[in-house]
């Protein structure tokens, strides 16, 4: 029988947890031509999650866990939960229940059928304001732009992946993550599903507009360079515009006897100059900052905890 894990991460949900256990025992009474591996991972939790992952494990030991140390954020997870898996395929999901566990059932049927990344696309973005739903779309509609990956909008984690894909997956170490562009980047045989999210059964998203600002900086710098050649672009522009105002101004000076307005013009350019160089220094910082991050070279996560089969 072929062995399907089930892959949580987890922060501060143990108000959603007893509907999930339920919720993941009727999927897996439905399912009785597979092994299950309940896998969740707990990203730091300062509630009473890792108690209740702990008694889940006890009364049954299809539900384990991996616990890390300390909070280092969902992609860091979601990478030891890969390492950890003992499944044949692997399925991504929440643990708020925005993502419909009976769903894994046409996931399993499109596996069986030789696809090896099948993913789910919202047919609707849910109860989210116009403001994200409008910065959402202009996000992967730049993504799409600047990298030459296929990153497909309206398309989060939830998703089946084949053995194939998460021993790519597991292979991926870098620090500054974006799975959902890696997920991009491995190609394999793809498969698109659709489902309606839905609402939160306990609790409150852990993403705030600096979380969601972050990710998106982190998807635009990890896979491609295109920041940093637009600010080449537009040094060259800058730099050939204030050659011409140069060449005019000494045109008018020498050949006109045109007085020069010295102070305003100079203010605007100094003002102008400082600004262009600020944001380059930034674009450079920011993949700098990168660099220095992966040259350390250290673990992407650490587990305090481990309760497997």
């Amino acid at each position: 029988m072929k062995k399907v894990t089930i892959l949580i991460p987890c922060y501060n949900e143990e108000a959603s947890l007893p509907a999930l256990h339920d919720a993941l025992i009727s999927l897996m009474d439905s399912q009785p031509n597979y092994t299950w591996e309940i896998l969740f991972v707990n990203d730091g939790s300062r509630d009473g999650t890792l108690d209740i992952l702990r008694e889940l494990h006890t009364t049954d030991h299809r539900f384990c866990f991996v616990s890390l140390s300390r909070n280092f954020g969902k992609e860091c997870a979601m990478l030891s939960g890969f390492d950890h898996a003992k499944g044949d395929c692997l399925v991504i999901m929440d643990a708020d229940l925005q993502h419909p566990p009976m769903l894994i059932s046409e996931m399993l049927r499109y596996w069986e059928d030789g696809y090896e990344d099948i993913y789910a696309k919202r047919k609707v973005r849910g109860k989210e304001s116009l403001w994200k739903k409008k910065t959402a779309r202009l996000y992967y509609r730049l993504l799409q732009h600047t990298t030459r990956l296929d990153i497909l909008p309206d398309v989060g984690d939830f998703r089946l992946l084949d053995r194939k894909c998460i021993d790519v997956m597991k292979n991926l170490r870098e620090s500054e993550r974006n799975t959902k562009a890696l997920f991009a980047w491995i190609g394999f045989k793809k498969k698109e599903i659709l489902f309606e999210p839905q609402d939160r059964v306990a609790g409150e998203t852990k993403w705030n507009l600096s979380n969601l600002i972050n990710l998106a900086i982190d998807g635009i710098t990890s896979f491609t360079t295109l920041p940093l050649r637009l600010a080449t672009i537009i040094g060259l522009f800058v730099s050939t515009g204030a050659f011409i105002y140069i060449i005019a101004i000494l045109i008018k000076t020498i050949f006109l006897g045109e007085s020069v307005k010295g102070f305003p013009t100079l203010m605007v350019t100094i003002l102008f100059l400082g600004g262009i160089q600020f944001l380059a220094l930034g674009i450079i910082g920011e993949y700098l900052g990168k660099i220095f991050n992966e040259s350390k070279n250290r673990p992407i996560y650490v587990v305090s905890e481990y309760e497997g089969e």
